[in-house]
This record gives C-alpha cells, sequence and structure tokens, in this order.
C-alpha cells in the first residue's frame, strides 16, 4: 500500500503545491472545495457533499462489502493570513495570504487515501472524507458539528491528522487523552480616571491595575491549579497611553490567552482569573471588564479504543520504532476537539522533519513549508485505519 502511494507522489505532491500557490482563508476556501469535489467525483466517489460550513467537502465512499459501520477522516482546507517568505516557484500568489501551517498538505494527504480506497474499496462499510474550512481561529469543525455533520454522516469513530516540525521526518506521534490544549482567547478592558503625571494622586491610574492583574493572574496556576495538573496564562498584547511622557491615561487593555489540558481546570482558571480582574481594580479604585472571545476551543482528548487501533495502523506504515504512542501532551490548540466531543477518535501528529532540516521549520513561521515526503505516510496511516477500523470478513 505504501509503496503504491510513494510511487504517485509525484501527482499528490503536484495537488499540494497548487493549493499552497492559492492560499484561501477559513470559510473562503471556495477553489480548494472545487478541487477537491472535482477529484473525488472524477475517482467515483459514492456521494459528494460540498457547502457545509460554506465551503466545507464530504465525500462518501461505499466499501466492496456491507456494513453499518462507518469511520470519518478530517482534513483541514485553510490558510493562514500572513505573507510568505519562501522564494520557491509555488509560495503563495496572494499578499498577505500563507499556507503556513501545513493545511495544503493535510487536504492532499486526505485526497490521496481518497483516491487510494475509491480505486480499492477493500474495506466494509462506510469512509467519510471530511475536508473541513476555517480551523485557524474560527472553529470550522465547531460549524460543521452545528450544521448537523454527524446526524447526516454518523461516525463510528473519526481521525484526523497534523504535520509536526521538530518531530523526525515520518514518525507517529499520539497518546490517550488529551493531546492537545483548550484555547481561550480573552480581553481586559480597564477604565481608570487620567490627570497629570506629576500629580498620580488626583488621578486612578489603570496602568497599575493592569500590572498588578498580570503578576496577580499567575497565582491561578501557581497556587489555584494543582502540581499535577497543567495549564497556562498568557498576557500577549498589553497597551495603555497614547505615547505623551506626562499624562496618566484613563484606559488600559489587555488581550491575552489561557490554555489547559483538562475541563474543570479550564473552566475554573476562566472564573478564577475573571474574579480577580474586578477585584484587583476595585481594589484602586478602578473598574474592568473580562471578555473571553468567541473561537475557544476545547481539549483534544484522544479515545482509548481509537488510540489502539492508530497504534496498529501506525505500527503496519512506519515501524514500532517510528511510533510514539505515549508522547507528551502539547500546548497548542486544534478544532478538531469540538469533533472528539461528539464521535471518539484519534489525532496524530506526523513528523515533517527534525529541528535544523528543511522540515523542522516551525508552523506559522513566514519560511515553513509542508514536507511532501510525509503524504504517502499520512495517506498510508488513514488507509490503513480504514483497513483495520472496516476490515472485510
Amino acid at each position: 500500500m505504501i509503496e503504491a502511494l510513494q510511487m504517485n507522489n509525484e501527482m499528490f505532491t503536484a495537488w499540494r503545491r497548487d493549493i499552497h500557490r492559492h492560499p484561501e482563508l477559513g470559510f473562503e476556501e471556495s477553489r480548494t472545495a472545487y478541487l477537491i469535489a472535482e477529484k473525488l467525483r472524477a475517482w467515483g466517489v459514492d456521494e459528494v457533499h460540498t457547502g457545509i460550513a460554506k465551503t466545507g467537502v464530504v465525500g462518501v465512499l461505499k466499501g466492496r462489502q456491507a456494513s453499518n459501520r462507518a469511520i470519518g477522516l478530517r482534513a483541514d482546507m485553510d490558510a493562514l493570513p500572513m505573507d510568505e517568505a519562501n522564494q520557491f516557484d509555488y509560495a503563495s500568489c496572494l499578499q498577505g495570504k500563507m499556507h503556513g501551517c501545513g493545511h495544503d498538505g493535510h487536504t492532499a494527504i486526505l485526497l490521496a487515501a481518497a483516491w487510494y480506497l475509491s480505486q480499492q474499496r477493500n474495506f466494509s462499510g462506510t469512509v467519510y472524507f471530511i475536508f473541513q474550512p476555517a480551523e485557524e481561529g474560527l472553529a470550522g469543525a465547531k460549524v460543521m458539528v452545528e450544521e448537523g455533520l454527524f446526524e447526516r454522516f454518523p461516525c463510528d469513530r473519526i481521525y484526523g491528522l497534523h504535520n509536526m516540525p521538530g518531530i523526525p521526518q515520518g514518525k507517529i506521534w499520539f497518546r490517550e487523552g488529551p493531546l492537545l490544549a483548550s484555547s481561550d482567547r480573552f480581553v481586559i478592558e480597564i477604565t481608570g480616571r487620567g490627570g497629570h503625571a506629576a500629580m498620580p494622586h488626583m488621578a486612578t491610574d489603570p496602568t497599575i491595575v493592569l500590572s498588578n492583574i498580570i503578576m496577580a493572574a499567575q497565582t491561578i496556576i501557581s497556587r489555584n491549579t494543582s502540581p499535577l495538573d497543567a495549564a497556562v496564562i498568557s498576557f500577549t498584547d498589553v497597551h495603555a497611553g497614547s505615547g505623551t511622557h506626562n499624562v496618566i491615561p484613563d484606559h488600559a487593555s489587555l488581550k491575552g490567552c489561557l490554555r489547559a489540558f483538562d475541563e474543570h481546570v479550564r473552566r475554573e482558571s476562566i472564573e478564577r482569573l475573571g474574579r480577580l480582574v474586578g477585584q484587583v481594580a476595585a481594589s484602586y479604585g478602578a473598574s474592568a471588564e473580562f471578555i473571553v472571545k468567541p473561537g475557544s476551543y476545547p481539549a483534544t482528548v484522544n479515545d482509548k479504543g481509537a488510540v489502539a487501533v492508530a497504534k496498529s495502523a501506525a505500527d503496519a506504515v512506519v515501524g514500532c520504532d517510528s511510533v510514539d504512542a505515549k508522547c507528551l501532551p502539547l500546548s497548542g490548540s486544534e478544532d478538531f476537539s469540538f469533533m472528539l466531543q461528539q464521535v471518539p477518535g484519534c489525532y496524530v501528529l506526523v513528523g515533517n522533519g527534525s529541528e535544523g532540516s528543511r522540515g523542522g521549520i516551525s508552523v506559522h513561521n513566514p519560511s515553513y513549508d509542508f514536507n511532501d515526503e510525509i503524504i504517502p505516510v499520512g495517506a498510508s496511516f488513514f488507509v490503513e485505519v480504514i483497513q483495520q477500523e472496516l476490515a472485510i470478513k
């Protein structure tokens, strides 16, 4: 199987690079969706459904043998709003848009799996090829779920993957339980009373409130969260004043994110941060509003049964020495988590290349590029999962 996919990787790479050259942001992936749907139809996929969550595509493929079981395979399609620094001939042709996270590669992997399975149909039951829009901060997976994805295409299990720079090329990592963290973005708006910097007693300085919130918030992790749990609060945007040296502003703002692997820790930390913000502001005679922004993602939690299948499939594709089924969780986030809340499944990481190699350049970096050599690895993993989950009896 992997040999057949490797032999055709030039074709898969051409698909991937075409998508890379024409990146589309979340819910705008019309060209990509059209390309996907046309290929699925050309390969004789039984049903091709478009327009799900605006630009999502689902292909339905029946196996040689009838069965009530169905497995979902998912890939994300969207690019990032950033400029590309690469100079190769397939670099983005659109300013301010780049496939800087490898979703072009994920799409090519799922297309390659669909290409192979549509020729062989060597399985029992149904495969749903789920091409999802808007993973990058817009929760396209959540929109698909809310629009009835699993009512229309009921899955017994669902699988997804992500390339990972820093993991050696072609190795596959995953774990049972939380693999990726939740992500909650927040804004804090502080209102004080402005005045002359020479007379601070006549003002209510919001910068003092801001500073104390930043420091006090760290105690939520160090003193309110169990040492056996993991969470992080990061302040990433701090603003006060208008550039002058002698004016105390009347307003200050903070932006940041909170990440956790346990839902209880996540909710408790958000609640504590909200209370702390109000209480710190009040103690200085100011007021503050704590706003959790839309687009929050829960933790990505892998199912025990699906992990066992993923382990067997990964071992078959790359060998047990190249599989880590007990990797440490990562603090990044992924909206595949919304699908895993509805259907048991497993999300895996496929090595894009070791640090120091071309494939080791971090995602969301303007010089990042997906490693085309891992397309057959990811596609073979998906195919092997199907052949194990939906084995002909």
